[in-house]
């Protein structure tokens, strides 16, 4: 597995540092591809901070090649928001600014978190304005070559999908509502293994549909080395099965961001 497959995520890498900051921390510790969760508070935000993001970027000299649609309040355990048919136009016009975005950094892999189940909605409704949400989506980043991406998560009890087998039904179903090919899985070995679920499945048989990979070792979501994952033979079967996609290291650092990178060169 060649390093230079690897992307820093710095919505959770460099956190000791301003936002606006980290491109070039990042460029600094010798990586040149980052990837963020949706780095702003509103999904349409000022156009200003728009600017002030991709010059942050376009300095540092590094290239974006992983961004988060809008996904709520992250901190308050939101996970998404297009299956709330009350914020689908939130979310719709939230498209756009992202499209803007991804064509002037050249980004064009684009994480959708599904949401919470919402008490008291009835959950097929929730899934219907998912699928009508997504197939939005597809087509807008289509414009720009971009695809989308669906992640099973853990942690969120209320998040309904947790396996790699919930995420590809997610993407089949939205591949087929909307006649769109560039819906693709988000393997993140660490949400997987510690949700249960086996990632030589998918290997073994979509490899395919998967569009980016994500890691952290588990228990602790730390890097590689702090918990069980076999790095190794993940990093093995994905050259097997022709995986050429980025790596997103999304990892709690267990010290100083820039002392956590160890772990590569062994």
């Amino acid at each position: 597995m060649k390093t230079d497959r690897f992307d820093v995520n710095l919505s959770i890498l460099f956190t000791e540092l301003d936002l606006l900051e980290r491109p070039a921390a990042a460029k600094a510790a010798g990586f040149d591809r980052v990837e963020f969760w949706w780095p702003f508070e509103a999904a349409v935000p000022a156009e200003a901070d728009v600017e002030k993001f991709i010059r942050a970027i376009d300095d540092a000299g590094v290239s974006l090649v992983g961004l988060n649609f809008y996904g709520g309040d992250l901190a308050a355990g939101e996970r998404g928001v297009l299956s709330d048919p009350d914020r689908a136009g939130q979310f719709a016009a939230n498209i756009d600014v992202l499209c803007e975005i991804g064509e002037r950094l050249g980004c064009r892999a684009f994480n959708a978190l599904y949401g919470n189940r919402i008490d008291g909605v009835d959950p097929r409704a929730q899934d219907e304005a998912a699928t009508e949400s997504l197939v939005r989506a597809a087509r807008g980043v289509a414009r720009i070559g971009g695809t989308v991406l669906i992640e099973p998560v853990s942690g969120i009890p209320n998040y309904p999908l947790r396996t790699a087998a919930d995420g590809l039904a997610v993407v089949d179903r939205v591949r087929e509502a909307g006649e769109v090919d560039d819906v693709h899985l988000l393997l993140d070995l660490y949400h997987l293994v510690t949700n249960g679920d086996d990632p030589n499945s998918v290997l073994d048989q979509r490899p395919g549909a998967i569009g980016h990979v994500q890691i952290a070792d588990s228990p602790g979501r730390g890097e590689p080395g702090t918990g069980s994952i076999d790095f190794t033979h993940y990093f093995s079967r994905l050259d097997e099965v022709g995986y050429t996609g980025h790596i997103g290291l999304e990892y709690e650092p267990s010290g100083a961001s820039a002392e956590s990178f160890g772990w590569m060169a062994s």
